[in-house]
């Protein structure tokens, strides 16, 4: 039998036992010293090695935490930033250094300094508040950051006599300031995720499911966040599933991989993944899992504890973001 012929630009592909992997990992781990962190949006597979897992608040305060010489990343790459910034005497390590974020890419740091001094030429007298969702370079330029755990608290700082420029989620910024009463200025950017819910399939599955309960991120549009039940980030989500002892149906309206630790720490519950639709065609797709955390597997995370690499770097724009970062989520 003839075999094909692969493309130079074709990468192979082996498939290897997920065991077999499990096992050289924790061994590598032992041997590198290493700590690994995931976040709730990776698969599962990922979740279930992690010796961290949670939101990006939480995995940020445990990178600070842990005494392991190095951190494996399993997250997108404003999370490795951060935990660098964060710890930067550990070696931070990320599977793929490729694995990037929408809402991040939406505000390059040079186009918000841009924007900040045309407001500032207006006359407006503003702090710059930026959801964790954002590189360190964005980060070294704002005020405050937030994440979905924290940020009702982090826009009560805020200064009544300033101004709030939000970066760079409008549908987080705007729900903010629906609950916190402080109008704000808003970077029009949004997650590729949360952003392709279908309102159609949501009411649908309502109806097939009388009783059912909607969990929404507040990354998600109006017309969802309208019709949920919960709102709120993944931590709040574990912790409302957590409460509820009978049995009860959750739609979620968030990145699919979230249904694994609701399902782990709360295994009475049905939960069912509201679908998206794909912007191309308008036909409903499962779409809302994030294409960069699928960059994460098993086989990334062994070889860059073997190879020690992809490393994040420490740049001269961390000091900057350090403070902030530090100010937003440690004190």
């Amino acid at each position: 039998m003839e075999l094909p012929v692969l493309s130079p630009f074709t990468p192979a592909v082996i498939n290897e036992d997920p065991l077999d992997l499990m096992d050289e990992i924790d061994a590598l781990k032992k041997e590198q010293d290493a700590a690994i962190l995931a976040h709730f949006y990776v698969g599962g597979e990922l979740q279930d090695i992690a010796d961290f897992t949670g939101d990006s608040l939480k995995l940020a305060r445990d990178a600070t935490r842990i005494t392991n010489s190095t951190i494996v990343f399993c997250g997108v790459h404003f999370m490795g930033e951060s935990a660098k910034i964060l710890s930067p005497e550990k070696t931070v390590l990320m599977p793929d250094l490729q694995a990037g974020c929408s809402l991040a890419e939406s505000c390059p740091a040079d186009r918000l300094a841009a924007y900040q001094a045309e407001l500032r030429a207006q006359g407006h007298d503003f702090q710059t508040v930026a959801y964790i969702n954002t590189s360190a370079a964005v980060k070294s330029l704002c005020d405050w950051i937030v994440t979905s755990g924290n940020a009702r608290e982090i826009i009560d700082r805020v200064p009544a006599d300033k101004e709030i420029l939000f970066v760079p989620d409008q549908h987080l910024g705007r729900y903010l300031s629906s609950v916190t009463g402080r109008p704000m200025i808003l970077w029009p950017g949004s997650c590729m995720v949360h952003e392709v819910f279908s309102i159609q399939d949501l009411m649908r599955a309502k109806r097939n499911h009388p009783g059912s309960l909607v969990m929404a991120h507040p990354e998600c549009p109006a017309n969802i966040l309208e019709i949920a039940d919960v709102i709120g980030g993944t931590e709040k989500m574990r912790k409302y599933v957590a409460s509820i002892p009978e049995r009860k149906t959750f739609l979620v309206a968030t990145e699919a991989n979230m249904i694994h630790p609701l399902m782990k720490i709360a295994p009475q519950h049905e939960y069912i993944p509201v679908p998206g639709i794909m912007t191309s065609t308008g036909e409903t797709c499962a779409c809302n899992q994030c294409p960069h955390m699928a960059r994460n597997t098993l086989q990334k995370v062994r070889d860059c504890l073997k190879n020690r690499s992809p490393e994040i770097v420490w740049q001269p724009y961390f000091a900057q973001a350090q403070d902030v970062l530090k100010r937003s989520l440690l004190q």
